[in-house]
Parts: structure tokens; sequence; C-alpha cells
């Protein structure tokens, strides 16, 4: 796979007239040691964003704000700063920049609320309910100059980071199919994620994020989709998908499935690739799993053996001597470098901060990469990518190169 060098900025070298009003107000905080977050929606992903940013240096929360006032109450058993109202919350001047982790039908209003309060923006996924709401989000972050990026989370996944460097390395062949799955058996969480008006169902909870799995990888490969066949179910909630499939095809000849599942007992695993010289599982997000290369294609004499009611030759399993098996390694990720990333951005750092590979600044939707950094401050375009060294081991001896291709 190939390691794109850098991100690319929305907007280019200009911004509007009132983004340079905006960044003009901005000095101090550029020069500031402390950059100061809020979050808007104290729920689950409200609750995880919190608890990061305060692990984070020279970031400090300055509250939080939901209309639960259970919510607030616990947030401020927690020695956080509950704010009475969104509008007292966009009023601060010492916010820097606003985290969304609310329904996904109110993304829109809150996240152009808070660009046109001045602050950047990081919203959740999925980040809107349509392709024409994101188009109306960054418009108007380029005209205010602020950035406005999504938290696609998974990209730090280590299940995922192991899959990409196992299909980049080379050691399965040309891979030509993979697939992606992720099961459960207890149907929607019951709350908005169950309804259709609040943008509820298993594509836009967990189908963005394979989805932006996919297309990062493949958009690395330089490769584009071509045709898409998906069935969604409703075995659990009428309303609302509960699991889809769907399989896409690539302009590079790879096939990739997609497949979420919440009324599945028996789990397939997580991924599963196929490639000219061998094979590769992760079973879960621990990734455990195994890979299987070739050793020599020439060799490929066998004895038929009994399958069902009859025989075959074709499916007989390979001589041992004829493959090399290795254990999966997986690569180390660290999630806070999207806040690390997204801050050294906020403050106009270039060229030595060090982000974790796919990009925070890039979000995915049905037209494949859009970039959403706005503005000149902290272009992100000069953020430099590292990953992890190869992450695979021999079971016994070193690895062997295919013979007889």
């Amino acid at each position: 796979m190939k390691d794109p060098s850098r991100l690319r900025s929305a907007a280019g070298d200009g911004h509007a007239q009132g983004g340079k009003k905006l960044l003009e107000r901005d000095r101090s905080f550029v020069m500031s040691s402390t950059v100061f977050g809020a979050v808007i929606g104290y729920g689950g992903m409200g609750n995880y964003h919190v608890a990061k940013m305060l692990q984070l240096r020279g970031v400090k929360v300055a509250g939080v704000y939901d209309t639960d006032p259970e919510k607030l109450g616990l947030a401020e058993s927690r020695g956080l700063h509950a704010y009475g109202s969104r509008e007292a919350l966009l009023a601060d001047p010492k916010i820097t920049f606003v985290t969304v982790a609310t329904p996904n039908d109110v993304h829109k209003e809150i996240v152009i609320a808070a660009l046109r309060a001045g602050k950047h923006v990081i919203c959740e996924k999925p980040v809107a309910m349509n392709s024409a709401e994101l188009d109306e989000m960054i418009a108007v972050s380029r005209e205010c100059g602020r950035i406005f990026t999504v938290h696609q989370n998974r990209r730090w996944d280590e299940d995922f980071r192991t899959i990409r460097k196992i299909c980049g390395d080379g050691r399965i062949g040309r891979v030509f199919r993979i697939e992606s799955r992720v099961h459960g058996s207890r149907g929607i969480p019951a709350g908005w994620r169950e309804e259709k008006k609040h943008g509820g169902g298993m594509i836009l909870d967990w189908g963005v994020h394979l989805i932006d799995q996919m297309l990062t990888m493949m958009r690395e490969e330089g490769a584009a989709p071509v045709s898409v066949f998906g069935t969604a179910t409703h075995i659990t909630n009428a309303e609302c998908d509960d699991g889809f499939s769907a399989v896409v095809k690539f302009d590079n000849g790879l096939d990739w499935l997609i497949e979420v599942g919440t009324c599945t007992f028996v789990p397939m695993p997580r991924w599963y690739a196929l490639g000219d010289s061998g094979s590769a599982v992760i079973d879960d997000w621990a990734c455990n799993g195994k890979i299987s290369c070739i050793y020599s294609w020439a060799d490929r004499n066998a004895k038929p053996i009994a399958a069902g009611a009859g025989l075959t030759m074709t499916m007989a399993p390979r001589k041992s001597n004829t493959v090399h098996n290795y254990k999966i390694r997986k690569v180390k990720s660290n999630w806070l470098e999207y806040y690390r990333n997204f801050i050294a951005a906020v403050r106009g750092e270039r060229g030595d901060h060090r982000q974790a590979r796919g990009g925070s600044a890039i979000h995915e939707d049905d037209r494949g990469a859009v970039p959403v950094h706005c503005g000149k401050q902290g272009d992100l375009s000069a953020a430099r990518v590292s990953d992890g060294a190869p992450q695979a081991e021999p079971l016994s001896a070193e690895p062997i190169p295919v013979q007889g291709r």
C-alpha cells in the first residue's frame, strides 16, 4: 500500500475575509501554551472525548453542555464545568475548539453555530445525515476560516492498522479480496440509534467506520470503486437497519466485502484477506489470527480426499512443506495522536508534528476523500506521517520466498 507523505488542504492559499479577521483574533491562543476545548453532548462518546482530552499536555477542558440535566450533574460531580446553555458555551472567549458528540440529526446546526462563533470543530461520525448537509458545513468552515474535521477514530484501530500492514508489505502477494466484518448479537442499542429521525441504524453507526477504513486503504493504492452491491437487514428493528452487507469492486481488480450484523450468535473473523501468494485472517480486535503463505506453486501434487459423499483433489489441503505459517503481530497505535494532530494544526505548527497514518483531517463520504481543513492556520499539509515496522513473525523458521511462479 502506498503511504502518502502529506495531507491536502481544502482552502489552498486563500480564505474568506471573515476567516482572516478570526485568524487575527486567534493570535493570542496560537502563541499560548494552553488550548481550551469544550464538549457538546456528554453521553458515551462525550465522556470518552473528555477523558482523552484530560490526558493531553497543553489542553484543558473548559467544560461541557448537554440538554439532559442529569448528565450536566454528572459532569459537575466529576469536577467539570457545566454550561447552562449551548449559547453560553459558544460565547466563552477562552474556548478554542468544540467537540460535537450529539445525536446525528443535530450535528449540522451545532457545527455551524460553533464555526460562526469562531471555534474550531471536531464532529462525531457520521458527520451529517446526508452529503448536502456536509457540503453546507464545509462551506461555513471555509467562510469562517475555521478547522472542521470528523472524528474517524477507527483509523487508529490496531486490527485495521495490522491488516493494512499485512496487505501492504507484499507477504500474501497481490491482494484480490478483503473481507471486513463486525458482528454482535444484541440488536441495535436502545435510544436514538434505533430511531431513523436521529440518523439511527447500523449503516450510519458502524458502516461509516468500515467504509472509511476501506476507502483509506484503497486511496493509498490509488484505486477507485467501480460498483457497489448491498443489502440491509431488519431482523430486530423495522424502522432502522440492524445490519447490512456490501460488496465494493475497485478498478484495480480488488473486491471488498463489508458486513455488519447485530443478530449473529457465532461471529465470523474481523478480517480475512486473500492474495495470490497467501491468506491472512484476524479473528478479533485483539488481533488473534494467522498468515499462511505459499512456498512452492510448482508442487501441486495431491491425493484425493473424502469430501462428503465424494472425493476431491482440488480442495485437498496442501502439504506442510509447501506453505509457511506466521502468527499475527499487531501494529500498535495511539489514538491520542488524533487530538495532538488537531491541536498542532490549531496552533499553526508545521513540520515536526507526527500523526497516525491516514490523517485526522480527511473525511470520507460517498464521494471519496473530502479534506475539511480550512484556512491557513495550522496547515495540515505539512504534517508528516509514520507507521510501524513489519508486523508478522514466523511460527517456525524464517520466511521463505515463493518459488515456481
